[in-house]
């Protein structure tokens, strides 16, 4: 299996010319590696002006609507975001969820709709506290999880990857450590296990993200569990994540 290392620009940066300079970088520090999968979601109204067909990575969105056209104000809609360049969307990410009321129901009708238009999902869940008991937020990120795959036949699977992001890990430079995010990655595996059985669950592809740097990759790749990373701050940096990429290419 691949190794996925998925950059997250987020609200960033402010202009097409900025923009067009991190692509720039982007490509001569990402190195292809016949082992790694490196994707950049920056913010969608970017996407029309790269051609990642010939870049070292693959495109992706950071949200879509869960239809494809209609009278839906300021959404984008999945085969809009797969025409426009994009092999791949983020969904239920923390932050959609805390600013914009997105709910688990709302996730899994997006879900759905991603990987109707062709789209790979990587699909966003993680507790906001590790205070309290540890049932308490594995069962929340459970929730998620099983929320977020409702429902959905066995054959589509296979375009899925959940990225398990703790809240308060995010920005904030504190990551998680590999063993909590191995227990957590088995866990996430556990919950697909009961729903879609063992052998599926066994290399169902767990990504982790939370202040994730050029320093730490490569031994949350070693020893968290996961199968790849999902990269916010530090995507915006053309050698750091090219870093990134490197250390899931040297394993």
């Amino acid at each position: 299996m691949k190794k996925l290392i998925v950059g997250n620009w987020k609200c960033n940066p402010a202009t097409l010319r900025e923009a067009r300079q991190l692509f720039q970088g982007l490509a001569k520090f990402i190195k292809k590696h016949k082992n790694v999968e490196a994707v950049v979601c920056p913010p969608h109204v970017f996407l029309p002006g790269f051609n990642a067909k010939t870049a070292t990575y693959k495109l992706g969105v950071q949200n879509i609507f869960w239809e494809d056209k209609g009278a839906f104000t300021g959404e984008v809609g999945p085969r809009m975001a797969k025409s426009s360049g994009a092999s791949y969307a983020i969904i239920g990410h923390s932050e959609r969820r805390e600013h914009f009321g997105e709910t688990n129901d709302t996730a899994q009708k997006r879900v759905r709709a991603a990987l109707a238009a062709g789209l790979r999902v990587i699909l966003c869940v993680g507790e906001r506290t590790r205070e309290g008991e540890a049932a308490a937020y594995a069962s929340y990120v459970k929730e998620e999880v099983a929320e977020g795959l409702r429902g959905l036949p066995k054959s589509l699977l296979k375009h899925i990857a959940v990225a398990y992001e703790p809240i308060w890990a995010i920005g904030s430079d504190e990551p998680d450590t590999p063993q909590s995010t191995l227990e957590m990655a088995i866990y996430i595996r556990k919950t697909i296990a009961d729903m879609y059985g063992r052998q599926l669950a066994q290399n169902f592809p767990v990504l982790y993200g939370g202040s994730v740097n050029g320093s730490n990759a490569r031994v949350f790749l070693r020893d968290g569990g996961v199968d790849g990373l999902l990269v916010g701050r530090a995507s915006l940096n053309a050698k750091e994540f090219g870093k990134i990429v490197e250390a899931a290419g040297s394993l």
